[in-house]
């Protein structure tokens, strides 16, 4: 089986997720995922496709990660993994859409607008 590959985006993150069959590895910007997310709940969400299948040790797994901070990285990680899982085998999908893994989360944040400190608040208003 040659790499399969596919994108997982969440809010500024981008993860290009290739998966390939091997003994579990997996491997984020040429580091290990231990090295690379040294919060084991990082390293939970981005297995947790993984373990609802019960593949774990049957696919080694190479991402590149960018942009972003580390919570939406390991989201984006977790969406990529689960988009490759799916075209490996059609069937999973169902499963891994009932946890809520496939679906892109479209939330992102707000820019900022001219004449106002934030997205949303103003400054304070003084009638006199």
């Amino acid at each position: 089986m040659e790499a399969i590959n596919a994108i997982g985006r969440r809010k500024a993150a981008v993860a290009r997720v290739f998966l390939s069959e091997g003994t579990g590895k997996i491997t984020i910007n040429k580091r290990d995922i231990v090295e690379y997310f040294p919060s084991s709940i990082l390293q939970f969400i981005v297995k947790q496709p993984l373990s609802k299948l019960e593949v774990l040790d049957k696919y080694d797994i190479r991402i590149n990660l960018q942009g972003g901070g580390y919570k939406g990285q390991a989201e984006a990680a977790r969406l990529g993994i689960s988009r490759a899982l799916v075209k490996v085998n059609p069937d999973d999908k169902s499963v891994l859409r009932a946890e809520g893994f496939i679906t892109r989360d479209p939330r992102v944040v707000e820019r900022k607008k001219p004449g106002q400190p934030g997205a949303r608040k103003k400054f304070q208003f003084s009638k006199r």
